[in-house]
């Protein structure tokens, strides 16, 4: 019994250590974890205590594994998505970027200036990075990328605009791993 304790204190204090680090898996969430995401995942607005009830949980569990998992990392803070086509902004597109390493911290504060740039990421492969922007129209779009490309430490850029959305932002698949 002391051994299966001592581990248990073990496992307890890894998590609570990957926890403060922000570094929490899909695979150290557990069922009951997977079951809140999936249901938020089907309707992220639904209140707590309907959540609790459809999942035949306490409200206390639900809450204080939400407010865990939001700390984690593994759940974004409530926000409300705004279609960026509800601004004006219904061109999307990745811009492909190729940097002068030396200048990449430079590179990045500058697109985090730009208000189109909705993400940027580091990927591995021939481009450095991978920024997805919105625009008002294909000019705008033009306009967006020229600014990106006049960004300190971007050498070069490829624009490819998405025609249509085929598959939507997801994850309820992976919930049911």
């Amino acid at each position: 019994m002391v051994q299966r304790t001592s581990q248990s204190l073990v496992d307890l204090t890894s998590l609570v250590r990957k926890l403060s680090q922000g570094v929490v898996t899909l695979q150290e969430l557990d069922a009951t974890d997977r079951r809140i995401l999936a249901a938020l995942d089907e309707d992220p607005r639904v209140p707590i205590m309907v959540l609790a009830q459809k999942l035949h949980l306490a409200r206390g569990t639900v809450q204080s594994r939400l407010e865990r998992m939001t700390a984690s990392g593994a759940l974004r803070p409530n926000s409300s998505r705004v279609l960026p086509s509800a601004l004006g902004r219904g061109v999307a597109a990745a811009v492909s970027a190729e940097l002068d390493q030396s200048h990449l911290n430079e590179a990045i504060a500058a697109l985090r200036e730009i208000p189109e740039v909705l993400e940027c990421h580091a990927p591995a492969g021939d481009t450095d990075l991978i920024i997805r922007v919105v625009a008002k129209s294909p000019d705008d779009l033009y306009r967006v990328s020229e600014e990106i490309r006049l960004c300190p430490g971007i050498v070069r850029t490829s624009t490819s605009m998405f025609l249509r959305e085929v598959i939507p932002y997801r994850t309820t698949g992976l919930l049911k791993e």
